[in-house]
């Protein structure tokens, strides 16, 4: 193994320019001299392009510029001892300690684990005194192989006593305490500040006499926290730049969130207001609800990780959905439904618009000869705005099934799938196999880049990997599974589905009872793995009919969204009808049901149905169901995929959505009264026996 510093990688008191550019241009030029750069500029340019995601210099005098970066085949740290010091951002002034940290692209992870160990130790006072006060090159990298040490066999597990263990050896916080914190730490480059920030918080935790446990979400892996850990901690705090993973295992705890460079700064402050909101009702909490067997960990079952898998794959795919939804629904409101219709030639109407008009040259909507007979309703502004927006919103659906499977596949693989995964998601649309293909070729996209991902390969050729060997392997390996073998049977399935389901919508009764089951489901769980179940099958239809005047799957998206409206404003309804059958603090949260059921999310029933399950959950089941029902026996259809009473404009069949959604309100509501007042009549009764 390399050593990540030498002698040669030391300068003391030296001048490097004037300003952070020269100061990492000289850096870098250390690297080279020191025989450790394959390209010096690749590394100047990627170290700057980390400077513009947030300033790297930190309280105390230090710069830590660092990047991953193809100019390097070993990870290197080269140490500069400024003089005079360089404004590198910090709030405190200029630096006089300067690390530059590169690593490939592809870097193992035993040097990653030695970069960790020295980005935590620089938060500590002791470590820079030293630094300060050593006189030669081989007293500092004295000072730095002492702090790195030797590797840790978990990267996770670098960290002092109290940080957190492995998943499949963490304790519980003991009862005893009366808070416990958990935080996840993340920067873009997971290099450096996601542990200087986790070593941050631990050691203000310490002084606050808190427990406290940090997930490290860097580049040197992450051990998931144990859900048992999670589920007792009193608050959690977000110290990230980047998307946390597995974000939903935190659902409904309090929430810190800032930039990762906050705790590095001001860590005593984080974790003083984690604490406060622990304690307060009213503070932000991390949306949706955690669900057990959620986080990853070694301790999930099969079930438990399939379910991740997909749910990432859908939370991602969501976002497509919804830009392209709302688009559309816009479309119609401003060009009419014909607007999606085609031309007597078999072009789209839109799409020519689009390609042949400007706002100062509008088409002129009489002139379209389209099919059917059909005409343009609207006039020359309305029309072009319609079109583009259409253009719009259908660019935006396309990427659905691409987004659900690279996601998929980045789920198991994490950055590596993803290239294969949308490619496979691509193929997935150009064969006809809908989500079903996307899913499929998600998976196995996922697999086949996190084997590709685990083979040992010369050192020269590591920073190859992620960037052209896996997604290349993975795409030729997978890509031939899918048109091969796959792509006929899982087309004739797709369509068998399709057709299934069109036969459910063309019956009456069968497509009554579909509602009424998708309503059970958007209940049952309230944002848990059932609900996502029935709102991802609705969103894929939402995709797959984008553009249809009439298509069941719209009443199958308008009937979810209704049933997921009901529970959150039943119960705020129940509360002000019988507010003595309901403690304060829920009456408190049944004024936020009805904004939050109005909205569309259902999770603001949670609170309910944790305090009373037996009594809400069959209560808010029946009211949903019946608003389900009710909403495709009354033909019921919705264009937009999230947005609750506030997408009205893209609602077919206003009235039956309104009637829908009282009637089942009004159910669920006189269900959750009738169960609690027959429960209070039966506890007055024992005691007065």
């Amino acid at each position: 193994m390399t050593e990540l510093i030498t002698t040669a990688l030391v300068r003391l008191d030296a001048d490097l320019g004037a300003d952070k550019i020269a100061t990492i241009r000289g850096l870098a030029g250390m690297v080279a001299r020191a025989g450790r750069a394959d390209d010096v500029d690749e590394i100047v340019k990627d170290a700057l392009a980390r400077e513009e995601t947030s300033a790297t210099g930190l309280p105390g005098g230090i710069a830590i510029p660092h990047c991953r970066t193809g100019g390097v085949s070993e990870p290197t740290l080269a140490f500069a001892r400024l003089s005079p010091p360089v404004d590198f951002g910090a709030k405190d002034g200029p630096a006089d300690l300067a690390f530059l940290i590169t690593a490939p692209a592809g870097g193992d992870q035993t040097h990653l684990q030695l970069l960790t160990k020295l980005a935590r130790a620089l938060v500590k006072p002791v470590f820079t005194d030293s630094l300060r006060a050593a006189e030669t090159p081989e007293e500092v990298v004295e000072l730095i192989s002492e702090v790195v040490g030797t590797p840790a066999p978990d990267p996770a597990a670098a960290t002092p006593a109290r940080a957190a263990a492995p998943a499949a050896e963490a304790a519980p916080v003991a009862p005893t305490e009366k808070h416990s914190l958990v935080a996840v730490t993340a920067c873009p480059t997971g290099i450096a500040h996601t542990y200087m920030a986790a070593e941050a918080l631990e050691a203000a935790a310490e002084r606050a006499g808190v427990a406290l446990q940090v997930e490290t979400q860097g580049s040197a892996g992450s051990t998931p926290l144990d859900p048992q850990v999670i589920a007792n901690a009193s608050a959690v705090i977000f110290a990230v730049d980047v998307g946390v993973r597995d974000r939903g295992r935190f659902g409904g705890k309090p929430m810190v969130s800032s930039g990762v460079k906050r705790p590095i700064d001001d860590a005593d402050a984080m974790i003083a207001e984690a604490l406060r909101y622990a304690d307060d009702p009213h503070a932000p909490r991390v949306e949706g609800s955690a669900q057990a067997g959620d986080g990853g960990g070694a301790s999930d079952s099969f079930g438990a990780t399939v379910r991740r898998v997909l749910m990432t794959g859908v939370s991602y795919m969501i976002p497509f959905v919804a830009a392209g939804g709302l688009l559309i629904a816009l479309a119609f409101l401003l060009g009419g439904y014909e607007i999606a219709l085609n031309t007597e030639d078999g072009a789209g109407a839109a799409g020519q618009i689009v390609a042949d008009s400007t706002l100062l040259n509008l088409p002129d909507a009489s002139s379209f000869d389209l099919a059917g007979d059909a005409t343009l309703p609207n006039g020359a502004l309305l029309t072009y705005l319609g079109a583009l927006l259409l253009t719009l919103g259908g660019a935006a659906f396309g990427f659905l099934v691409p987004a659900l499977s690279g996601y998929i596949a980045y789920a198991i693989a994490d950055r590596p799938g993803i290239a294969p995964g949308f490619v496979m998601g691509a193929i997935a649309v150009t064969l006809n196999t809908g989500f079903l293909g996307g899913i499929a070729g998600g998976v196995l996209a996922g697999l086949v880049a996190h084997w590709i991902a685990r083979w040992k390969v010369p050192t020269w050729a590591r920073g190859l990997m992620p960037v052209l060997v896996i997604p290349l392997l993975t795409t030729l390996a997978v890509g031939f599974v899918m048109v091969v073998l796959l792509g006929r049977p899982l087309s004739h399935l797709t369509e068998a589905l399709s057709d299934g389901l069109n036969n459910m919508a063309d019956d009456p009764g069968l497509a009554i009872v579909l509602g009424a089951v998708l309503g059970l489901m958007m209940a049952f769980d309230m944002g848990g793995p059932l609900n996502k179940t029935a709102y991802a099958f609705a969103t894929a239809g939402l995709g797959a009919a984008a553009t249809a005047t009439d298509a069941p799957e719209l009443k199958i998206m308008a009937s979810v969204m209704l049933a997921g409206m009901v529970p959150p404003i039943a119960l705020a309804l129940a509360t002000v009808v019988r507010p003595g059958l309901f403690s304060i603090p829920e009456r408190e949260n049944g004024k936020a049901g009805w904004a939050l059921g109005a909205s569309f999310i259902t999770e603001g029933a949670i609170p309910f149905a944790a305090a009373d399950p037996l009594r809400v959950i069959p209560s808010i089941m029946l009211g949903s169901a019946v608003t389900g029902a009710l909403s495709q026996a009354f033909d019921v259809s919705l264009r937009a995929p999230h947005g609750g009473i506030f997408v009205l404009f893209a609602v077919d069949g206003i009235l039956g959505f309104l009637v829908s959604l009282v009637a089942g309100v009004l159910v669920a509501c006189a269900a959750v009264i009738a169960l609690k007042t027959l429960n209070k009549a039966n506890n007055t009764d024992l005691v007065t026996v």
